[in-house]
């Protein structure tokens, strides 16, 4: 391809052959007139996604997109994936999409607009749909202590609206506006070269979860803002890949949750409480697993 890039897009799967196909295709209508970039790191999977993902790299212009497939042997975790196209991702923009995603039609367009209205926008994402057209609430503050004890209480449930009891995630926020947020979900994130440059790749130590929310604090310590767009809108098929293995899932999300608060809570006046944090983690960490296996069964 002799243009330059304009959009390079990651995307991880594992395990996608019924979402994928209508992924690809989604991206390549939002695409069509860009010269851009795509690389799905396959995680081991163990179905037809990667013969899914050959089919489509087939039927996409040469002369606009280069198509990559990287099979990794086995699963080496959604953030070590991630970083695999990241870091051979040149576009002046940067677009991580899950494989459970439809894009809507002018999307993406949208997401630049936003990115490009000031230089002080890093990041934007769209409106998450249900699979029936309904929101799917996606954006959160960055969590605190007294949230997981909220949470685990039950008092974020009670109190829905509550900026207080359900702040963590951003009750009342009815996802139709646009606004600065905090942490959108990784679902579609859209950003600039810039940012990457700038903050880095993902932490490798959050294998799934929270690393994410972890990139998204650090795009914001550095300065720059993110911004959630309802006007673009991209359905999503929640949590495809992550019920295929429900126990070990719940497992990793209470250990990152852990290791989020130990890496930006790491001031001897909050040690007590990372520690009290862990501890309610622990205890919840094994019925939340036996639950897990029971509706897997």
């Amino acid at each position: 391809m002799k243009d330059a890039v304009d959009v390079s897009v990651v995307i991880v799967s594992f395990n996608n052959e019924n979402e994928i196909g209508e992924c690809l295709d989604s991206l390549a209508l939002e695409l069509e007139k860009d010269c851009w970039q795509l690389m799905v790191i396959d995680n081991g999977s163990e179905d037809r996604t990667p013969k899914k993902v050959r089919q489509r790299l087939t039927g996409l212009n040469a002369s606009r997109v280069t198509g990559e497939l990287i099979c990794n042997q086995k699963n080496i975790g959604f953030t070590k994936a991630l970083n695999q196209g990241l870091q051979k991702s040149g576009g002046e923009f940067i677009l991580i999409l899950n494989p459970d995603t439809r894009l809507q039609p002018g999307s993406l367009r949208i997401l630049r607009q936003v990115l490009c209205e000031t230089d002080g926008i890093g990041v934007s994402a769209p409106q998450l749909l249900n699979a029936d057209g309904s929101i799917q609430p996606s954006c959160r503050r960055f969590p605190r202590h007294r949230d997981v004890i909220f949470e685990m209480m039950g008092l974020n449930s009670i109190f829905k609206t509550s900026q207080f009891f359900n702040g963590w995630k951003m009750g009342g926020f009815d996802h139709q506006v646009q606004r600065s947020v905090e942490q959108p979900q990784g679902a579609c994130l859209f950003f600039r070269r810039s940012v990457l440059d700038k903050v880095g790749l993902w932490d490798e130590r959050f294998a799934m979860f929270f690393s994410d929310v972890d990139w998204c604090q650090r795009v914001k310590d550095a300065g720059f803002d993110i911004v959630f767009e309802p006007a673009a809108q991209v359905i999503h098929y929640k949590g495809v890949s992550v019920y295929q293995k429900r126990p070990a899932m719940v497992w990793s999300s209470h250990r990152s949750f852990f290791t989020y608060f130990t890496k930006h809570y790491d001031r001897p006046k909050y040690l007590l409480a990372n520690y009290f944090i862990g501890l309610l983690l622990l205890l919840t960490v094994v019925p939340r697993m036996l639950i897990a296996m029971l509706k897997k069964w």
